[in-house]
């Protein structure tokens, strides 16, 4: 697989001095420093290091098409959309790997049966983490958001558990399995 720069074509779509680039910037970089923390103790896994990189920060490049103004979006999509928004982005920039993290890190992924009984905007199809790259690039992804609080700084992991929680036991279960797979970071 050849190298890409991820900067490069975040430029594409979001201006340097832009609200949501700066959030994009720092959250995809906090991501994929943790990414690649979780990879390399994952060495048994045999993950590919070059494409963590790439994929984590090019994750949540679907953003700015959906409407969450407080981090400098103005689409007209539904926050959860960002995931198969980025997956197209990425599908037409020629990345066909790099666009199935986009569309499978929301969550701990989503199920058909998710999408149908929480009537979601989105396409029905499961979007769930296969690779180990995925699966470590969701659960990194987990440990911040794009908030004061925890855009810079790494969530403790009783709180990540809280909020995943709330979306099922299920959910719940999936994080519990990466802890165990990935160790406690």
């Amino acid at each position: 697989m050849s190298s890409i720069d991820p900067l490069i074509i975040i430029g594409e779509y979001y201006p340097p001095e832009s609200k949501a680039y700066h959030f994009l910037i720092h959250h995809s970089r906090m991501v994929t420093e943790k990414a690649l923390m979780i990879a390399q103790k994952a060495e048994h896994l045999h993950p590919d290091l070059n494409f963590i990189q790439e994929a984590s920060m090019l994750h949540d490049i679907g953003i700015f098409l959906t409407n969450e103004p407080g981090i400098g979006c103005y689409g007209d999509k539904a926050y959860i959309c960002h995931g198969y928004l980025g997956r197209e982005i990425l599908e037409k920039e020629g990345l066909p790997q790099h666009a199935l993290v986009c569309e499978r890190h929301v969550g701990v992924g989503l199920t058909i049966r998710d999408i149908e009984e929480q009537n979601l905007p989105l396409p029905k199809r499961d979007m769930m983490p296969v690779s180990v790259e995925e699966q470590i690039i969701c659960f990194a992804d987990k440990f911040f958001s794009k908030d004061s609080e925890f855009l810079l700084a790494e969530k403790p992991v009783e709180r990540v558990k809280k909020g995943i929680a709330k979306f099922g036991e299920d959910k719940l279960r999936k994080f519990d399995e990466w802890l165990k797979l990935f160790g406690n970071p």
